[in-house]
């Protein structure tokens, strides 16, 4: 895999976001087992509330490649989430049986206290972590910082 180029493109993604005062700018990408991209996805992109990870599930819905595919995001995948409780983004990507997860960075506690990677990993999921995107990740949504 290479971990670089697709998380260079799920940071493309943040940018566009419509911006929010009340949730991240993320971007999502997921690939294939052989290296091509199944679908992609950025906040707020489909309506208000969907979130990244959740966006570029439903384009790949259905498709036998997940079971095998990486899902890039720029943002720790939700644990908890006030517009849609019983659909959290971890809950989706275990759901659909993706093994491997890499994030940019750790989701602060702004609006809600996460607790992706830890669910992931004890579902069975490998989660890495490239902090060299976190600083390109945060900028789209720096006027969220306190």
């Amino acid at each position: 895999m290479d971990d670089h180029r697709w998380m260079g493109r799920a940071v493309e993604l943040t940018h566009r976001c419509p911006r929010s005062e009340t949730a991240f700018a993320v971007g999502a990408v997921i690939v294939d087992a052989d290296g091509h991209e199944i679908a992609s996805g950025w906040s707020r992109d489909a309506d208000p509330y969907v979130h990244a990870e959740e966006s570029a599930l439903i384009r790949a819905a259905g498709d036998r490649r997940l079971r095998r595919a990486t899902l890039y995001s720029t943002l720790e995948p939700c644990s908890k989430r006030s517009s849609r409780p019983h659909a959290t983004c971890v809950s989706l990507i275990i759901a659909a049986g993706i093994p491997r997860v890499v994030i940019a960075w750790r989701e602060p506690d702004i609006f809600v206290t996460c607790e992706g990677i830890a669910l992931l990993t004890a579902a069975g999921a490998e989660v890495v972590e490239l902090p060299e995107f976190a600083e390109a990740a945060q900028s789209a949504n720096a006027h969220l910082r306190t």
